[in-house]
């Protein structure tokens, strides 16, 4: 069956389990659904993720793949992968050594990228540009550092390398989650700092990558200096200040809408209804099966579609990304690799 459309739809979910039910064959070919994302319950091993890749590709040849391979605790494909350290890990022994960071973050972001990319999955939700804060126990370590200027050198970097590899990049959580100590998956956290203190810290990393960035995911928080709505709901912050203010005109995704944070903007089509109206091209309905279904349902009747904006975000593997495993780059690039793990590890911090 040829159900290729001429842009994805505009919602991404997820699958149950390791490989598609006769029942998500039916669904990722709805119009409305437009990606996929993958989680570590969804994976075992290389071999079981290139099978239930060809599957969703059989099925759905044109839909958009992701996952979150941040590295540190946040990252969904392990065993069998390369062991990526966090990004605070990467910008500590950046800044320690004799090779210089630009060089250490960039070869950072291609080897996160490269592998991937090999195994047929479009892009990482990647780079977290959010500040290191001890206060904010959901970013902290994901996170670069508590330097702006620093963030915005390392980022920038670490999105060089994953373009090298052929992978879109995606910026988050805009303006700023990592001065919150609240945990948006399980309540609703708020900021209650001056658009003025803003911009001179969190939102200046968002500033300072924009014009590399090829995506933004928005943060589930609210802003009530600047607006009443959280974020991801917000035409203030998606459509006046990411789009008009800082000239972004790529794809804008929604944080999951299944999450706590987003439940006080209303029922799921409401929600929906709210991250569209406010810019997002892609709303994102995980670990809720009913959720995704009702949203799906929501799309197609009012006729909701995809956007051009989207077709960015698929892969465009370089050339080495075939043979990735045999590339010196490759084999370089996992010494590395296993250099910023061992400092990390010696300072006692595990990932």
């Amino acid at each position: 069956m040829n159900t290729s459309r001429p842009y994805p739809g505009a919602l991404m979910l997820d699958l149950e389990g390791t490989t598609l039910t006769a029942f998500e064959q039916e669904l990722l070919q709805r119009p409305s659904v437009g990606g996929l994302i993958l989680f570590s319950r969804n994976y075992v091993a290389p071999n079981q993720l290139r099978d239930l890749i060809a599957a969703v590709r059989e099925c759905r040849p044109d839909i958009l793949l992701a996952v979150d391979q941040e590295g540190g605790r946040v990252q969904r494909l392990r065993e069998g992968f390369l062991r990526l350290p966090a990004l605070h890990a990467i910008a500590q022994y950046a800044l320690s050594g004799p090779t210089p960071a630009h060089e250490i973050a960039a070869t950072c972001g291609w080897a996160m990228a490269a592998e991937v990319l090999h195994y047929g999955i479009d892009f990482s939700f990647a780079p977290v540009l959010d500040l290191y804060q001890d206060s904010s126990p959901v970013i902290r370590e994901r996170a670069f550092s508590a330097d702006p200027a620093t963030v915005i050198a390392l980022a920038r970097a670490y999105i060089e390398g994953m373009h090298k590899a052929g992978m879109a990049a995606t910026g988050k959580h805009f303006p700023g989650h990592g001065t919150v100590a609240a945990d948006s998956h399980v309540e609703l956290p708020t900021d209650d700092r001056s658009f003025a203190e803003l911009t001179a810290s969190d939102y200046s990393t968002f500033a300072g990558c924009v014009d590399v960035l090829d995506a933004i995911m928005p943060a589930h928080v609210i802003y009530p200096q600047v607006d009443a709505q959280c974020a991801g709901f917000s035409r203030v912050w998606i459509q006046q200040l990411l789009r008009e203010q800082l000239g972004f005109d790529g794809v804008v995704f929604s944080d999951d809408l299944s999450m706590v944070a987003a439940h006080g903007a209303g029922s799921p089509e409401m929600r929906t209804e709210l991250a569209l109206s406010a810019g997002c091209d892609m709303v994102l309905i995980c670990n809720d099966r009913a959720c995704a279904l009702t949203v799906a349902d929501w799309l197609e009747s009012n006729g909701v579609r995809g956007n051009s904006r989207l077709l960015r975000m698929r892969a465009k593997p370089a050339a080495a990304i075939a043979r990735l495993f045999e590339h010196p780059q490759w084999l370089a690039a996992k010494q590395l690799v296993a250099a910023i793990l061992a400092s990390d590890t010696a300072k006692g911090k595990p990932e």
